[in-house]
């Protein structure tokens, strides 16, 4: 049976829990779109960002104590020029947008309601910060990828739901080595922005 938490930690307290976030990442996103073939020591370096931040939050979900599930943000500003690019060649203030890292749960906790706690938890933090935007990014994959699943499901329409709209024009690419892969190569990734008006709020 089951025994599910969910927990929000920042600050010293969340940077302590990012090796776990890594070992998570390197399991989740072997799956498709992904299929990144990761390593510790290359999610500790990518990792780097959260633990230089100063207002790294994470959402951590466990079953009897191990880590199942997790959900990060940031500052835009606190984030690398590769993610800040795109949004300073539009003319956008990376000061107005929290960043959205991953959601990452394995796939037996999935369908719970635990993706809907990820987004509530963080977009509360990025209204109690101030934010008018709240943006992330996913990878794009062509259509008629050859190893795409007959029964995979994008998850484009529930951040539609959650009021997110894809931004075709704001794209950058990250590197990293595909399951089929020798080397890494970069992927394009297109970013999901969504505006808060200025009275919302949240309890």
């Amino acid at each position: 049976m089951m025994n599910l938490e969910i927990k929000s930690f920042s600050g010293d307290e969340a940077k302590n829990l990012l090796q776990e976030v890594a070992k998570l990442r390197i399991t989740v996103f072997r799956e498709y779109p992904y299929l990144y073939d990761g390593d510790l020591a290359y999610e500790m370096k990518y990792l780097e960002t959260y633990m230089n931040s100063a207002d790294y939050n994470l959402i951590i979900v466990t079953d009897h104590g191990q880590v199942v599930g997790a959900s990060t943000c940031l500052p835009l500003v606190q984030e690398t020029m590769d993610i800040k690019q795109p949004f300073l060649e539009k003319g956008f203030d990376p000061a107005n947008f929290m960043y959205f890292g991953e959601s990452v749960l394995l796939p037996e906790y999935r369908g719970k309601g635990i993706g809907h706690h990820f987004f509530d938890s963080r977009e509360a933090i990025t209204l109690n910060n101030g934010f008018e935007n709240a943006v992330f990014c996913a990878v794009q994959r062509v259509p008629d990828h050859p190893v795409k699943p007959e029964n995979y499901k994008s998850l484009e329409q529930f951040w539609l739901k959650r009021g997110y709209q894809k931004r075709d024009d704001l794209i950058t690419y990250m590197n990293w080595k595909d399951l089929d892969e020798d080397e890494e190569s970069p992927k394009p990734m297109v970013f999901w922005l969504k505006q808060f008006r200025r009275s919302d709020s949240v309890a």
